[in-house]
């Protein structure tokens, strides 16, 4: 099916992030555009997402290679998950989906600004997708909470069952209930349960990492659950060193004074574990600014430095979510269906007009930010 003025033409580029295995559209949610009638939908070959290539096609997908998307017909509009890579400089023609992360200045957010610019793209970014009341309408906060909260469990275990012993590569799981089943076995064995500490319990991220840490079967009274109240009279907490593992989930929006200091870790604390789920690395406001650099599945702690001889290991992996691939990928897609069946009339739907008028306002920034 050629594209035509009639469809709006989604193409889902393969994800080039190494251990990325989600997907912005699932089958399930290709079907029921395909179905509504107002859609065209190419999907790019991948041996990495959860979803089989034959699940497209079987939904009426047309199955194109991995990274043919830069040839793609000037209407598509190329639709995935993580940035494109920073060592690709084109410019951008076609109109992108995706979590740019470039709208908060992050390390190199102006590169990736000025592709679009130069080819007279436009960059519809999944993070600012936002409904009247500015929630957003699709996110994986559930999941990366869900899964930050097992990361930060499982190496609060390793560290107890396996001190001085790298963490292991982290590989997907099939499912929730194997992951659940795993990190329960790792507890038993240790024999205690650790004190977990979730910023921004309230939000969509905060209520999945202690969702996991209930599963888990830690105890409620070890779950301290902290969000704007507890938070108001700023930074740096001691509550914070007073717990083994520390699992970051704000939404950062604004400078904030810091949560934990360099000179807290190394006094004496109970801390050994912080995941940081928010991935705020190279935000000038970051408010665990005791390290600088993104954490992968295969090497998904960091060791902090300090003169406390306990060890303190960080975890900043920022796509999470791909633990679960298929859970997550289905309940995004699905959370992200009915504002993607307003596309074809894009230039009057408020959550689109407001992305395109937010994409413009950020160019015209880049003018005026050093």
């Amino acid at each position: 099916m050629s594209s035509t003025a009639a469809t709006t033409h989604l193409w889902l580029r393969e994800e080039t992030k190494p251990m990325e295995h989600r997907a912005a559209l699932s089958p399930e949610v290709c079907k029921k555009l395909l179905a509504d009638g107002n859609f065209e939908i190419t999907v790019e070959e991948s041996k990495e997402r959860i979803f089989a290539d034959s699940e497209y096609a079987e939904a009426g997908c047309r199955i194109v290679p991995g990274d043919s998307w830069r040839t793609a017909p000037q209407d598509a509009i190329i639709t995935g998950l993580k940035e494109l890579p920073e060592n690709d400089t084109t410019p951008l023609p076609h109109t992108h989906i995706m979590f740019a992360h470039c709208y908060k200045r992050q390390g190199g957010w102006k590169d990736v600004l000025s592709r679009f610019v130069e080819g007279k793209g436009l960059l519809y970014d999944l993070e600012f997708l936002q409904d009247d009341s500015g929630r957003r309408v699709a996110a994986f906060g559930f999941y990366a909470g869900f899964t930050g909260s097992a990361v930060g469990i499982d190496a609060w275990c390793h560290q107890q069952l396996h001190a001085g012993e790298k963490y292991p590569v982290i590989k997907p799981y099939p499912n929730e209930d194997v992951l659940i089943a795993e990190t329960k076995e790792k507890l038993a064995k240790v024999g205690k349960m650790p004190k977990i500490m979730v910023m921004g319990a309230l939000g969509r991220c905060g209520s999945g990492a202690v969702s996991y840490a209930r599963k888990a079967g830690i105890p409620e009274e070890n779950i301290v659950k902290w969000d704007m109240a507890e938070t108001a009279k700023g930074g740096p907490f001691q509550e914070i060193m007073d717990v083994d593992i520390f699992v970051n989930c704000i939404y950062l929006s604004s400078q904030i004074p810091p949560f934990v200091t360099q000179a807290q870790i190394d006094s004496e604390r109970q801390l050994s574990v912080i995941v940081d789920v928010s991935c705020d690395t190279t935000n000038p406001f970051n408010p665990i600014p005791i390290y600088n650099v993104n954490t992968t599945f295969d090497d998904a702690l960091i060791d902090i430095k300090s003169s406390n001889p306990k060890p303190l290991q960080l975890c900043s992996i920022d796509h999470l979510p791909t633990m679960l691939p298929r859970e997550a990928s289905n309940q995004f897609a699905s959370d992200l269906l009915p504002t993607l069946l307003q596309l074809p009339n894009r230039e009057t739907a408020p959550v689109w007009t407001r992305a395109e008028k937010l994409f413009h306002e950020k160019v015209e920034s880049m003018a005026t930010t050093d």
